[in-house]
């Protein structure tokens, strides 16, 4: 904080985040309805707008009509503030018919303010309205200085607005927006008092719901467990528990295992047909050497996610194993250490690893147990784990792919509606597009659609066909909505990766690809050894070469090409890459390999010219650099 004299007063000064917010289209609302609306806002001010701030430790300044300005001492707070409020305001509205539905805007800014008596001006103010004005209905805008402190901490996929010139400020404002679609399918964000309050909290809290809570609870999944008979206690292929994680240093610290616990088992209950003991019940089982065979007589699972963490100064390492019931015998196992200097953001790395690593291992784990029966014996999701296994197995070939998709076809025969088929086949047309191997573009597309709207009709929750729907708005060069969607797959699960592939490339399209590369490195640091890292790689690469950074993308699409060899996009940047960084020998031999690997990929500059996919005046100046890189390491003009 700080303070200035002007003619003998004291001016105080302090760094602030804003939150300025009002109510969408206020005037045809009150001349609708003047009573009704009044007493609409003064109920959302009770019930939402008040607890929510004072509950995120937050000051509320005034309200301004059909509005509010707040202000927070912490960036996270505030934002997650204005998500929790915005997701509250949409539970209210639900019922009430649309012509009289309050929605809010909201802007945030991080700046300098100025202050006097309990009210706040300045530019940090000002800014902080015109975010306002540029978030969507039900929407929040933030500025690019509050984005740079949230990045990372809470799990909100931002869409980047780039620079925007607004009313009476000097200088462009760099925007990012988060719409109500993505708010209104996020789960809880964490709660956003300090680490130290938080552990408290926890502390408190997990003793008085083991002795308020637990017995209920194990009761409950008795009588499921019962009523269902033997058929379940045989476990459904994704039917798990787990178990409190293990904290192999002080006694009186484990709270930090307890969030694993609690959290891994939230994020693995969203897998479609799963069926996931609930962490209050897996809680009764803390501190006791169980077999895990009592385990799937008990609660009727068929496999143990058990693990442990231990701190050492400012690292904590983790260690966790699947084991199935049914056999006793250890299936996975995996081990990382994580950075403990940021613990919030230590905590949801750690889940989100191992949430996405155990969905494939799962995945393939039960693919293999199907694998020795006849496919004529199978059910639809049987054959649909077997298809989406062996087409994470089989990389990017493509004849093995032509050989594994019919178990798709098949499951789909047996299972019109299943989705897991669906979006695996949607993907098969995609691929063709993306990866520059499609005949046929047009029916591709066609295609994927047709599969990706039946998915989306059976499940609209289901975040692979949300992510799938992303990738089909990229090949059609839809990009803002592609980000849209591509947020919306992370709202529902932020444990699916692959989203933050579509942000990374669909943001380089628009011009952003420093955001690009932020977004690739956030999917391989959180699914390291992917069974799709090539993408990742890919996704890093190429705008890398935008930026001009030909060494760091040579180094990242090596990694690509020797994980899909016979994947083009990779070989061809590579080839592109090598040219810029002056290595025009390895670049011709690159080129020659990418020539050689055939199929209906550019082959000459003006090819390559046809198929860029964006407009974007920024993206056009910086693709040339591959453009030249491929020129340079001999791909001929026509």
């Amino acid at each position: 904080m700080a303070a200035t004299h002007t003619r003998g007063q004291v001016i105080e000064r302090r760094l602030a985040a804003i939150m300025m917010a009002d109510v969408v289209g206020y005037s045809r609302l009150m001349g609708n309805d003047e009573v009704g609306t009044l007493r609409a806002l003064d109920a959302h001010r009770n019930a939402v707008l008040e607890p929510m701030i004072a509950g995120h430790h937050g000051r509320l300044v005034k309200t301004t009509g059909d509005g509010f300005l707040a202000e927070f001492q912490s960036v996270v707070a505030a934002v997650s503030c204005a998500s929790a409020i915005q997701r509250a305001i949409a539970a209210r509205n639900a019922e009430v018919p649309p012509d009289r539905r309050l929605d809010f805007r909201i802007g945030i800014n991080l700046g300098d303010i100025i202050v006097e008596g309990s009210d706040i001006f300045g530019d940090g103010v000002n800014v902080a309205s015109r975010l306002e004005a540029l978030a969507e209905p039900g929407g929040v805008a933030i500025s690019g200085t509050v984005h740079d402190q949230i990045r990372d901490k809470l799990p909100l996929a931002f869409a980047d607005r780039g620079e925007q010139t607004v009313k009476n400020i000097s200088h462009p404002v760099h925007v990012w927006t988060l719409g109500a679609s993505a708010l209104a399918a996020l789960a809880d964000t964490p709660a956003t008092a300090s680490a130290p309050r938080r552990q408290l909290r926890l502390r408190l809290w997990f003793p008085a719901l083991a002795l308020a809570v637990v017995a209920l609870l194990a009761a409950a999944v008795w009588l499921v467990v019962d009523r269902v008979g033997p058929a379940a206690r045989s476990g459904p292929a994704l039917s798990l528990v787990v178990l409190p994680f293990k904290s192999l240093g002080n006694p009186g610290q484990d709270y930090l295992a307890d969030i694993i616990t609690e959290a891994l088992t939230t994020s693995l209950a969203r897998l479609p047909k799963s069926f996931v003991i609930a962490p209050s019940t897996a809680f009764t089982y803390k501190g006791r050497n169980v077999d895990v065979r009592q385990l799937h007589d008990e609660l009727g699972v068929r496999y143990v996610l058990e693990g442990s963490e231990q701190s050492d100064g400012n690292r904590v390492r983790i260690n966790a194993q699947l084991i199935d019931a049914t056999t006793r015998a250890q299936v996975w196992g995996d081990q990382f250490d994580a950075d403990r200097a940021d613990l919030l953001q230590m905590q949801d790395e750690i889940v989100t690893r191992l949430s996405h690593t155990l969905q494939f291992q799962i995945a393939d784990i039960e693919a293999a147990r199907v694998a020795a029966v006849p496919p004529g014996d199978l059910n639809a999701e049987e054959l649909a784990m077997r298809c989406s296994s062996g087409v994470m197995n089989a990389q990017s070939a493509p004849a093995r792919l032509d050989q594994i998709y019919p178990l798709c076809e098949r499951a789909l025969q047996l299972d019109p509606r299943n989705v897991r088929a669906l979006i695996q086949l949607a993907f098969r047309s995609l691929d063709r597009v993306n990866e520059l191997r499609s005949a046929d573009r047009d029916g591709d597309l066609r295609q994927a659609h047709a599969y990706i709207a039946r998915a989306l009709d059976v499940d609209p929750g289901n975040a692979a066909a949300h992510f799938a729907r992303s990738q089909l708005l990229v090949a059609e060069h839809h990009f803002d909505e592609a980000i849209d969607e591509a947020q919306q797959s992370l709202a529902l699960d932020p444990s699916f990766v692959s989203a933050y592939g579509t942000l990374a490339i669909a943001n380089a399209y628009l011009g952003h690809p420093e955001n690009s590369v932020e977004y690739a490195e956030k999917a391989v640091r959180l699914s390291p050894r992917d069974p799709f890292l090539f993408f990742f790689q890919a996704d890093e690469g190429f705008p890398l070469i935008l930026l001009g950074e030909a060494e760091r993308a040579i180094v990242v699409l090596r990694r690509a090409v020797a994980g899909a060899p016979q994947w083009p996009i990779p070989r061809a940047l590579l080839a592109a890459a090598l040219a810029e960084a002056g290595r025009e020998d390895e670049a011709r031999e690159e080129l020659a390999r990418y020539v050689a690997l055939g199929g209906p990929t550019p082959r000459t500059i003006a090819q390559f010219r046809v198929q860029l996919p964006s407009d974007n005046a920024t993206f056009r100046a910086q693709v040339e650099r591959i453009t030249e890189g491929l020129r340079k390491a001999g791909m001929p003009e026509q």
